[in-house]
């Protein structure tokens, strides 16, 4: 099992460097079921690979042009408190076991996996669907006295927390916000979001160093190593490769992911 776990990590990679984002949900559900490790501990341990794969991809936006720094900061500076709050505070703070309705128990685990598991099926959809191109065309340098700040913040500082309690990326998320609310055309709102994304996480997975020292960190490291490699294979397919139909088949495949964890947490 581990050896797939191993593969899948190498695999989860190239399909990030294929499509710049998306494959980091599979991160948690691999660390659970493939390496055996808890959930807490799984969601700590995936917020530093996709903080560190994401940050690669967004390194690699910022040198074409596609990040737009400011809009980043007024959506990135509230969502560092919320996942840095969820890992530092909320999370420790939650009991293990924390209500029961007959043989249903409900403990910190099964909170975090089956929240996951809504994201999953939440993020699944967006890849099966696709996202329009056409709701905004502003470029780079969007005018900030333009932007609805108060709503920016909100949304950043809710994408934190959430992604913090379960691990996630959160593109699927970001991007949209970073569309509808400040305007950002496709391209440069899946730059900026990596950014976002890649500090955000890397803020969440030092607030559980805080909190719990005892971090592997030869297996987070040989983990974080094969997720890069496959980064770099990720870019050099994906001149050969058709992005939409791919991305509508990992949908599919992380949409049946999801309903397996949701349906495994509420009958097991």
């Amino acid at each position: 099992m581990e050896f797939a776990g191993y593969f899948l990590t190498l695999i989860m990679g190239v399909y990030l460097g294929l499509l710049g984002g998306g494959g980091s949900i599979l991160t948690v559900p691999i660390l659970i079921y493939l390496f055996k490790i808890n959930p807490v501990d799984a969601t700590a341990y995936s917020l530093f690979i996709v903080g560190l794969a994401a940050g690669f991809g967004g390194f690699k936006k910022a040198k074409e042009g596609y990040v737009n720094f400011k809009v980043g900061a007024i959506f990135a500076t509230p969502a560092f408190m919320g996942v840095f709050l969820a890992r530092a505070y909320i999370i420790p703070k939650l009991p293990d076991t924390l209500f029961s309705m007959g043989s249903f128990v409900v403990t910190k685990g099964v909170l975090i996996m089956l929240i996951f598991a809504i994201m999953m099926i939440a993020a699944s959809v967006t890849m099966i669907k696709g996202r329009k191109e056409t709701i905004a065309t502003s470029d780079v340098s969007s005018d900030p006295k333009t932007l609805n700040f108060p709503l920016i913040g909100l949304e950043g500082l809710v994408v934190g927390l959430l992604t913090g309690f379960v691990g996630a990326g959160g593109g699927f998320l970001i991007i949209p916000a970073l569309v509808v609310l400040a305007g950002l055309n496709m391209k440069v709102a899946v730059g900026t979001s990596l950014m976002i994304i890649s500090v955000k996480s890397l803020l969440g997975f030092l607030g559980d160093v805080m909190v719990n020292s005892n971090v592997d960190w030869t297996f987070l490291l040989i983990l974080s190593g094969l997720s890069v490699v496959g980064i770099f294979i990720g870019s050099y397919l994906s001149q050969f490769v058709s992005d939409k139909k791919l991305k509508q088949a990992f949908g599919y495949f992380v949409l049946i992911m999801g309903t397996f964890i949701l349906a495994q947490q509420i009958y097991s």
